[in-house]
């Protein structure tokens, strides 16, 4: 695979959806969880997607229950949970692995593109992010301790690349 636009996702609603439909772009994903610590950045990552989305953003979040159990309900439980409590509106994508054999190709080739510290390839928690520019290239990874408005310049260089 060469770029984000080669890969496909489930959406929450269950149907696929090509990535090639956010091609010119520039992309946020995150893998997400609604029972962590760091669940209160949905509010941050919907201010995001409200202050750029005119501008090119796409924030895709990616529910995953692989880190201490913190995403187990059932899709239309986690789309209800990030609508009612952070009025999230960026598209929510069907629940994934993020590691491990049964991970979804988007997380591996992601992880390859942009490694952790010291290289590890591993998604260490929910809310790691990675921006993606307007030609599908990973332009960088993000901790899940870094809040999404700390990204802003981040993401106002990759729209006005």
């Amino acid at each position: 695979m060469s770029s984000i636009y080669d890969f496909e996702a489930r959406q929450i609603n269950g149907k696929d959806i090509a990535l090639s439909k956010f091609k010119g772009k520039v992309m946020l994903i995150v893998n997400t969880a609604s029972k962590c610590g760091f669940t209160p950045q949905f509010g941050g990552l919907e201010e995001l997607h409200k202050t750029y989305a005119g501008k090119g953003l796409v924030v895709l979040g990616f529910p995953c229950n692989q880190f201490g159990a913190q995403d187990p309900g059932a899709e239309g439980e986690i789309a209800e949970f990030c609508q009612v409590n952070y009025g999230v509106s960026f598209p929510m994508m069907g629940k994934i692995d993020v590691n491990g054999p049964a991970a979804h190709p988007l997380y591996k080739w992601l992880s390859a593109e942009a490694p952790g510290l010291m290289g590890s390839k591993a998604i260490k928690w929910n809310f790691t992010k990675f921006l993606v520019g307007r030609d599908g290239q990973v332009l960088k990874r993000y901790a899940p301790t870094d809040e999404p408005a700390g990204l802003a310049k981040d993401v106002e260089a990759a729209l006005a690349a």
